[in-house]
């Protein structure tokens, strides 16, 4: 049993900060008259047009309240949302601290509890909060070498590190605040953990790094919540619309982010941008003609949305796909459609710029479609819409998209997205490489699971929107008229044709359901909507049919909460714990590792050791790099091995024999995946079997538990480097 004792001299915990939103029906003012005050009542400025919020009494009037009336419906819808953001930051965080008893946990099991990708983007962090300065830290991370020995790279151009930069400024100022005033941070306390291990310290609070990581990502995913509220009123024109999305969500919960296991991800900072972007991208559709702002504003969000994450471009690709299905169906005008693609272009300079010209950006897939597309919307303004053949504007599409996208890498010499081409490939073929099933044979890059659509069914949720999509479609098959056509049908076709995308790609590749589930609950709103279901009678009867079929999803969905909610568990692992403690007291500060990918990511965060590979697989150079190193558990000769090994400069290998003998399923343990790269040596004995039984003479071993074996490189092949 743990027991925990609280030590003498520490800091308290600080009060969790108050989050706020705007209400969704309260548009932002533009005036800038005064801040009301003595003399200025409030009601004085709701009415005048010039005053401090000019829209808000357009909407008092549509809505036909008094001004107090209309003051007391915005609290009342500030208090909802800061209601559904808290606690849905107290689920993630609950969720995240059951699964890993993360505040009984020593500072060096916390950041072992941030495997793969997560422990190498949080060791960036720790290196900008550890420096001299935020200058000195921030060079640190932008001429770093130390995750790819002996290389020099920019991590922040390769590893969309922004959300570290901000988080690491924020860190150094709160904690600056509060030393200058001595207020206190966090508490500390010393851990038994029993079965003859040693005790830790294990502090809870904002100044504990980990702590203030962890508690700004569920922060702002608690935000994002606020947000599918007011994307879900918006779209549906009701606030009950609004709550079912934000219910859907919750009942579906675990098919919908993983951001509780795994904060540090690239999408836990992303995606609720995304969200932001398509709720103004609504706006706009449902506009006769959006403003500036509006084109800034989403410009901006998806400025934020691709910032973070490498892979936000092929999200991207299929808005733009959606937007001109439904510019070619004739919902979205070309004058708007150009604006669009100007919006899209600006910020895909600006993150080129801010990428430090990551060239990934501008040979993507996504690029290319922009380019490719504003011609024939450009001829379309100067020809009459009806004289260009709708079949033919998408097949110039597809065709000049993919034409001006291999042209482009080949002028670049880019191939870092190439396995994404591969990986396209294999799923309609029986292509496969080395790199191919790497992805592959991890079952969150295979195909959907027959259980999900089955889960979705259990909440309603797969058949809400069978019956959404099956209306849309049934309206857009009327001749509506154009007014009806223009704001509010073009919206619903761009939602339908997203949501098509959301679940091709999610049937591909199981991971990218994080897009479909949310943009399923966001579509659910819309059985609220009187546009849609107007002919099922008067509001009352439409209020009571939702809450009959929130009743239903409330059933498995509660369950689907209670399953969450009993997930228990605490973080242990020792035998790495061993591993990084050995690496520490034992090893030069620049010694070198090679070994698994995720293990590396632990040498670099906690043992602060230079590192020849890493799990951000996405550069062409560092996937040639890990297949030298994984050399280790294919066949060849340990002759071969080592020589690479020495070519990349490496002291140490960490071995580890699980790595040898798993697989997730037939055909995909790493002596198979190799045999698919390497068949002359079929039917030999894997090299890594050959090293668990005795290293000699080619390594030798210096350092032994049961999960790790470390092996030095000699010393008389070091010299003949």
């Amino acid at each position: 049993m743990v027991v925990k004792t609280r030590k003498q001299n520490v800091k308290d915990q600080p009060p969790q900060p108050n989050v706020d939103d705007r209400s969704p029906l309260v548009s932002p003012g533009t005036g800038k008259s005064r801040r009301a005050g003595k003399g200025t009542p409030f009601n004085s400025l709701l009415h005048n047009k010039n005053g401090l919020f000019p829209g808000f009494s357009f909407i008092r009037s549509k809505l036909g309240l008094t001004p107090s009336a209309f003051v007391k419906l915005g609290i009342t819808l500030l208090d909802v949302l800061k209601l559904i953001c808290c606690f849905c930051r107290y689920h993630l965080s609950r969720l995240f601290e059951n699964d890993r008893h993360f505040s009984h946990l020593s500072g060096l099991e916390k950041e072992m509890a941030f495997r793969t990708e997560m422990g190498l983007y949080y060791s960036y962090f720790k290196t900008i909060i550890e420096a001299p300065t935020f200058l000195n830290g921030l060079y640190l991370v932008m001429n770093d070498r130390l995750t790819e020995y002996p290389l020099v790279i920019n991590t922040l151009k390769r590893f969309n590190l922004y959300p570290e930069v901000v988080l690491a400024s924020w860190y150094r100022i709160y904690t600056a605040i509060m030393e200058f005033f001595g207020l206190p941070t966090k508490m500390c306390w010393s851990i038994n953990r029993g079965e003859g291990m040693a005790a830790v310290d294990g502090c809870e609070g904002m100044g504990d790094p980990a702590y203030f990581y962890v508690t700004f990502v569920f922060l702002l995913n608690g935000l994002m919540m606020s947000l599918f509220f007011i994307y879900g009123t918006y779209l549906s024109g009701s606030r009950l619309g609004g709550m079912v999305t934000v219910l859907c969500f919750f009942f579906n919960h675990g098919e919908s982010t993983r951001v509780m296991w795994t904060p540090p991800l690239r999408e836990s900072f992303s995606y609720p941008f995304l969200v932001l972007q398509m709720l103004l991208l609504t706006h706009i559709l449902r506009t006769r003609n959006p403003s500036r702002k509006a084109m800034w504003a989403l410009a901006i969000s998806n400025l934020c949305f691709m910032l973070p994450w490498q892979f936000a471009q092929f999200v991207l690709l299929t808005q733009v796909a959606s937007l001109f299905a439904s510019y070619i169906l004739g919902y979205i005008s070309p004058t708007k459609m150009q604006s669009l693609l100007v919006t899209h272009m600006i910020t895909l300079a600006v993150c080129f710029v801010l990428m430090f010209g990551n060239s990934m950006l501008l040979t993507s897939f996504y690029a290319s479609s922009l380019v490719s597309i504003w011609e024939p919307v450009s001829v379309c303004l100067l020809v009459d819409l009806s004289v260009c053949s709708q079949v033919m504007q998408g097949l110039v599409w597809v065709v000049s998209t993919v034409i001006l996208k291999f042209m482009l890498s080949a002028i670049f010499g880019a191939s870092d997205d190439a396995h994404i081409s591969s990986l396209i490939k294999s799923k309609f073929t029986s292509y496969k490489d080395f790199d191919t099933m790497m992805y592959t044979c991890a079952a969150e890059f295979d195909f959907m699971e027959i259980e999900t659509p089955l889960r979705y069914i259990k909440t309603l949720l797969l058949p809400i929107n069978m019956l959404v999509v099956a209306v849309i479609a049934g309206r857009v098959r009327l001749n509506l008229q154009a007014s009806l056509k223009c704001h509010f049908s073009c919206s619903l076709v761009y939602h339908s044709l997203q949501l098509i995308a959301f679940a091709v790609l999610a049937m591909l590749i199981m991971r990218l359901k994080l897009f479909l589930t949310p943009h399923m609950c966001i579509m659910a709103s819309l059985i609220c909507s009187k546009q849609l279901f107007g002919w099922i009678g008067e509001k009352f009867k439409l209020h009571v049919m939702v809450f009959g079929i929130l009743s239903i999803m409330a059933m498995q969905g509660a369950a689907n909460l209670q399953a969450q909610w009993g997930i228990m568990g605490e973080f242990s692992n020792l035998p790495q714990e061993q591993l990084l403690d050995w690496i520490r007291d034992n090893t030069r500060p620049h010694a070198v590792f090679a070994g698994a990918m995720p293990t590396m990511a632990s040498v670099k965060l906690s043992a602060g050791r230079p590192i020849v590979n890493h799990p951000h697989y996405e550069d062409a150079g560092l996937r040639e790099r890990t297949k030298l190193v994984y050399a280790m558990y294919s066949r060849k000769s340990a002759e071969v091995v080592k020589r690479n090994l020495m070519q990349m400069e490496v002291d140490y290998f960490v071995l580890e024999d699980s790595w040898c003998t798993r697989r997730s399923r037939p055909g995909c343990s790493m002596p198979e995946i190799w045999d698919v790269e390497d068949p002359q040596n079929t039917g030999k004995v894997p090299l890594c079997t050959l090293m668990s039984r005795d290293s000699r003479p080619h390594f030798a071993t210096v350092f032994h538990n049961n999960v790790y074996k470390v092996l030095k490189v000699p010393k008389a092949a070091k010299e003949l480097r």
